[in-house]
């Protein structure tokens, strides 16, 4: 890959995660203070594009961590994970 493509799609996955990251601490700000909320289905899709942003806020913060739904976020971390050493591996010829 070329290393320019790596850079920006490296700076597109670090905004995705942060911008996860952000959406799971205000809505937790927000619930907290019986505030207007952000939808689940929102704060799903925002995990499965940046799950470890997601899963650190929702460690960090305590949030959404009883519903089962949101077992997901844990799934789409291995997902994004198994992903990258697969890319990795291809990248290195080893696949």
């Amino acid at each position: 890959m070329d290393s320019s493509l790596f850079v920006v799609l490296l700076a597109f996955y670090i905004v995705v995660n942060s911008s996860a990251f952000l959406a799971f601490a205000y809505d937790k700000h927000k619930a907290r203070n019986n505030g207007w909320r952000i939808s689940e289905g929102t704060l799903l899709v925002l995990a499965f594009l940046g799950p470890f942003g997601a899963y650190g806020a929702m460690r960090m913060f305590r949030h959404k961590t009883q519903k089962i739904k949101f077992y997901l976020v844990p799934l789409f971390l291995v997902l994004h994970i198994s992903g990258m050493i697969y890319l990795a591996a291809m990248e290195l010829n080893l696949i």
